[in-house]
């Protein structure tokens, strides 16, 4: 018995890292190391910190897109497997994006650099140590805001697996206790993270904006709207951050590493994503716009255009992160960064909490600075109440269109209470306990102390 609980520290115990190189992209061959032995000198430490981004990579590169769009009303699938899994609401425990292990993969990369990296630089200051130890603590915590938006309860990780006296076979947490270590992590970075960086590292790696960005997320997820006000304050008063002009759009998505980007998964010609598998193969891409989508587009909008070709009756591809025209069908992966969050995510959050809270003169402000852009009309809080209801769902509303396939949908769908009466109607979902996914039987089969969801017992 004992030495299976070996073998099974040997497999979590393997750290994943990539050289240090003078650019965060350009990177060596990735090597395996034990955390113990590997951290050093502060080399040692950049590099397992680059370890955490090389699996960010892996987490984001397919699934970003069926955990925030598949399961939602914008998009229409032909596919067979997860796409159309996720559309009709047939989740099951076999299902490839109820896996979580490239999840806890960046975890455990993460604990190891937040335990070690003080080590190497002993009890000194560092710019250098502070920096790194803000970059762990937020992956950590961007990781574990993602499991809980997905899964609901799950277990919370703080320490690297180093001992056989250490429990593997770990329970799930509240959500709770979960969220309260991502709220943690993500003010250890606002504390302790660098506010930018030169060059091209400068969206792709973790700063103080990055954190409160996703502070800004958590909040609203936790409908703490006057905390979610505040930390969007801290982004929108960065100056290194500014909208974009229509012209330029599709750029964000393309190049990357626009002025309204704020953190994206970084990606090249080696390490590569499946953004054209996703929304790209023509008539063969896992998602292209769907009717409900197309029909909700204001007439006049700029964006319409550049986010598909409006002269198809069913448009065969997704032109967003490719450019208006785009007509390559090639099948090879794309080196395109995948865009996790943006200005426009986080005015329109802060235009929600406004709303919520009864001030229409802050949130119409902000939203309609996202409509302006667009070429559509300003609104007032009674023409936002004619169009879509409320104010709230102006938001959403605009959210929908603006951020569209970028994988915020579902999560806004859930945390506004919408999902059920949005995607009834669509694929039959109506139950509160199947707005979170299974567990995979791989996790339920390795710990008999998990247990699965109660929806998919």
């Amino acid at each position: 018995m004992k030495r299976s609980i070996k073998y099974i520290f040997g497999s979590v115990l393997i750290l994943f890292a990539s050289a240090c190189s003078d650019s965060f992209l350009d990177k060596e061959p990735i090597s395996n190391f034990s955390g113990q032995g590997f951290y050093k000198k502060p080399s040692d430490a950049q590099a397992g910190v680059n370890g955490i981004y090389n699996s960010m990579q892996s987490l984001f590169r397919l699934n970003f897109a069926y955990w925030g769009e598949g399961r939602a009303d914008n998009v229409l699938t032909r596919h067979s497997g997860d796409p159309f899994a996720l559309q009709q609401n047939a989740l099951t425990p076999i299902i490839n994006s109820a896996r979580w292990d490239n999840f806890y993969t960046l975890i455990s990369r993460a604990n190891y650099a937040i335990k070690y990296t003080p080590q190497v630089f002993g009890d000194g200051e560092s710019e250098l140590k502070k920096q790194l130890l803000g970059q762990s603590r937020a992956l950590r915590g961007i990781t574990y805001f993602y499991l809980v938006r997905i899964w609901g309860q799950v277990p919370l990780v703080t320490e690297p697996y180093e001992s056989v006296e250490q429990d593997v076979f770990v329970s799930r947490n509240t959500e709770a206790e979960v969220l309260a270590q991502v709220e943690e992590d993500l003010l250890f970075a606002v504390a302790n993270a660098a506010s930018s960086y030169s060059g091209a590292r400068n969206r792709v790696l973790v700063t103080k904006g990055v954190a409160y960005a996703f502070l800004t997320q958590l909040y609203m997820w936790q409908k703490q709207y006057d905390k979610a006000i505040a930390a969007a304050e801290k982004v929108l008063a960065d100056g290194q951050y500014s909208l974009v002009s229509m012209n330029d759009w599709n750029e964000i998505f393309v190049k990357g590493q626009s002025t309204e980007s704020i953190f994206e998964v970084g990606y090249n010609e080696v390490q590569t994503n499946a953004l054209r598998a996703l929304y790209a193969l023509g008539s063969d891409s896992d998602y292209v716009p769907s009717a409900r989508f197309i029909a909700s587009i204001e007439v006049g909008d700029l964006r319409k255009p550049r986010i598909y070709d409006i002269t198809e009756v069913q448009p065969r591809k997704i032109w967003k992160f490719f450019g208006q025209g785009f007509k390559d069908e090639s099948p090879d992966p794309s080196s395109n960064n995948i865009v996790l969050t943006r200005l426009a995510d986080i005015i329109l959050l802060k235009a929600e909490a406004h709303a919520r809270l009864n001030q229409p003169t802050e949130a119409l402000e902000l939203l309609n600075r996202i409509r302006r852009r667009a070429g559509i009309a300003v609104l007032d809080e009674a023409a936002a109440n004619n169009l879509y209801g409320t104010l709230v769902a102006t938001v959403l509303h605009e959210r929908s269109i603006e951020l569209c396939f970028e994988g915020h949908r579902w999560f806004d769908l859930v945390r506004s209470g919408t999902a059920i009466a949005t995607m009834k109607p669509i694929n039959g979902l109506s139950s509160e306990d199947n707005l979170v996914w299974p567990l995979h039987e791989s996790a339920t089969l390795r710990n008999l102390n998990l247990k699965q969801n109660e929806f998919y017992k």
